[in-house]
């Protein structure tokens, strides 16, 4: 989604395909053709791709190497300016990302592609409004009450088809109003929330890129306008957040000192000595979850 790298059950594959891939690959197309290339590069490209595969898993440097002779002039221009060849594969469902490779001491490990046939088990194939209307029922479930607007943002999907996918659901979703603004909810979901409260504050460390602050398109629920470039800064890059009650209290980072595991935190504002306990709480959970010993820096 958003032509970012996500984690996903294998389970959920074919889901994600057949809602993303009609709408993902008009996009990749559009963009293919200032370079004129057409169906029939893609198709001769996916060919070559899943032909070097055949053997099993590779690197992407082993299969650009391969590759990229055999490629015509339209697409190596194209190539020049995009990522990855491998995109319109990815975005098909014929591949998908595998093990990583192992790289040299202090060098990042390479990009590893395998076939979908190969590497996943068989799945029955899902009608592309269904597996649109189950992401949108995920979507609601996670990160609801949302707008439209927000679920386009999350998926990637154009506002025109995420409308007819939001509209296809509307006997299963209620409006509601947050501090006047309407949004929607899954009717199931509704009286839950009506009847939920914190029986105590909510302190979490979340790691940078967490899924949670992409849900939605405007992040004012989240942050103010004076402190949003401290998360979400350049080259979407998404700062590690401490998250108070839902809304983001300041940011924090760590660095591996021996055995030990040195956590920097910074508050946006000064704050009481029980919301610095609850971070020093959270932090020892990560050292425990890390199996490390944890030290805290606060500020």
């Amino acid at each position: 989604m958003r032509q970012t790298l996500h984690l996903l059950p294998s389970d959920d594959f074919s889901i994600y395909i057949a809602a993303l891939k009609r709408s993902r690959l008009a996009a990749l197309m559009r963009g293919m053709a200032r370079f004129g290339m057409t169906a029939k590069d893609v198709d001769a490209l996916n060919g070559l791709v899943m032909e070097a595969l055949r053997s099993g898993p590779r690197s992407q440097r082993d299969l650009t190497v391969e590759i990229r002779p055999k490629l015509n002039k339209r697409i190596q221009a194209w190539m020049e300016r995009f990522w990855s060849i491998f995109r319109p594969a990815v975005v098909e469902g014929l591949i998908c990302y595998g093990p990583e490779a192992g790289g040299e001491a202090g060098k990042r490990s390479d990009v590893v592609f395998v076939r979908v046939d190969q590497w996943l088990p068989k799945h029955k194939e899902v009608d592309e409004l269904h597996a649109q209307q189950i992401l949108l029922r995920g979507y609601l479930r996670s990160y609801g009450p949302a707008t439209v607007q927000d679920f386009s943002f999350w998926s990637g999907i154009s506002m025109k088809e995420s409308r007819e996918i939001w509209n296809s659901l509307a006997s299963e979703t209620a409006d509601v109003s947050i501090e006047g603004s309407k949004m929607s909810i899954l009717c199931r979901d509704l009286q839950e929330l009506a009847d939920s409260h914190l029986d105590e504050q909510s302190v979490r460390l979340l790691p940078g890129f967490d899924p949670y602050l992409l849900a939605h398109a405007k992040k004012d629920h989240m942050v103010s306008d004076r402190r949003y470039k401290r998360v979400y800064r350049n080259q979407g890059w998404i700062t590690p957040v401490i998250l108070v009650d839902a809304r983001i209290a300041g940011i924090w980072s760590f660095v591996k000192k021996g055995k030990t595991l040195s956590l920097q935190a910074e508050l946006f504002e000064k704050s009481p000595k029980s919301l610095r306990t609850r971070i020093h709480d959270e932090a020892a959970s990560l050292g425990k979850f890390l199996n490390t010993s944890v030290s805290v820096e606060l500020s």
